[in-house]
């Protein structure tokens, strides 16, 4: 089967750390052309906007957004009316209204849209869900800390508006437990820590309920040293503890497993899936609980911060 044709638009960070080695690393696709303001990939023609790089490929049949969520919605819009698959890095937009919108022109433009939520992609979290299924859920425990100045140095966009700020890694747990708990995911209460110069919390507690059972959730963009990404289930077979951002799994009476970091690659080759099978897959539920989060939160402002 013919190779997929592909434009990576956002030439940095994530799109080094993961999109790159991922496409590099599948069969399914040919990286044709990049998009960016400031990032090139040497052998790849590089443009400096969306627009050009359609322009100026058009064989392309294929679309991946990493840039930030705020000003994504225009990007991915051109890409769809150009009659392109689009895969969209997490979280998929800056609102869950703009990404209703997407969903509506991708069907109307017969294409592909792929919502990603690459923390799903852990190598543990399909089997949590499983040994899930048939539990009923006592208690939950998220603990979502990690140190922005180590995953995003001097990104200031992630705490102006629209970008998130906690939620950014935040919206990852909560792309796994709406994967793996039975019940759905309802907001009780939130408060928001926001710093003085910012516009986007820095950490935030939230209490959600799922079935039955409340959900106690943690996030903090301040944490250093040991970095967490856990998720704690009592149920009524005992204690489930989802690990390692997904990757490491221990269950009553079992010996903890593990496996390799493949999420991008996972997600990459589920794209392919769906632009072959005609189909898309646009799950809104992690970003509808965050922002069902800012909408009921105490805001709490704190100290100034700076990268």
């Amino acid at each position: 089967m013919d190779r997929i044709r592909i434009g990576l638009v956002g030439i940095g960070k994530i799109a080094r750390d993961q999109h790159l080695p991922a496409l590099a690393a599948l069969p399914d696709f040919e990286l044709a052309a990049t998009a960016s303001r400031h990032g090139r990939v040497d052998g790849v023609r590089g443009y400096s906007s969306i627009a050009e790089m359609l322009a100026g490929e058009p064989e392309i049949t294929a679309v991946s957004l990493c840039t930030p969520p705020e000003g994504r919605f225009e990007q991915a819009v051109t890409a769809i009316r150009a009659g392109k698959h689009l895969m969209l890095e997490k979280p998929p937009t800056a609102t869950v209204s703009e990404a209703e919108a997407l969903a509506a022109l991708a069907r109307e433009q017969g294409v592909t849209l792929f919502a990603t939520w690459h923390s799903r992609e852990a190598a543990e979290v399909d089997a949590a869900r499983d040994w899930l299924a048939d539990k009923r859920i006592g208690a939950v425990r998220i603990r979502w800390m990690e140190n922005i100045r180590q995953w995003h140095p001097g990104q200031d966009w992630i705490l102006a508006p629209g970008g998130f700020g906690v939620f950014d890694p935040g919206i990852n747990a909560l792309s796994i437990a709406t994967r793996i708990l039975p019940q759905p995911l309802t907001v009780l209460s939130a408060t928001m820590d926001v710093p003085a110069n910012r516009a986007c919390p820095i950490a935030s507690a939230i209490r959600f309920r799922s079935g039955d059972a409340e959900v106690d959730a943690q996030f903090d963009f301040l944490q250093t040293g040991l970095q967490t990404w856990h998720i704690e289930v009592e149920t009524d077979g005992g204690l489930l503890r989802l690990t390692d951002g997904g990757c490491k799994l221990e269950l009553p009476g079992r010996e903890p497993i593990s496996g390799p970091n493949e999420e991008y690659p996972r997600l990459y080759a589920g794209f392919a899936k769906l632009v072959r099978d005609g189909r898309s897959d646009v799950d809104l539920r992690p970003i509808q609980l965050v922002a069902d989060a800012f909408l009921v939160a105490d805001r709490r402002t704190t100290e100034a911060f700076e990268f």
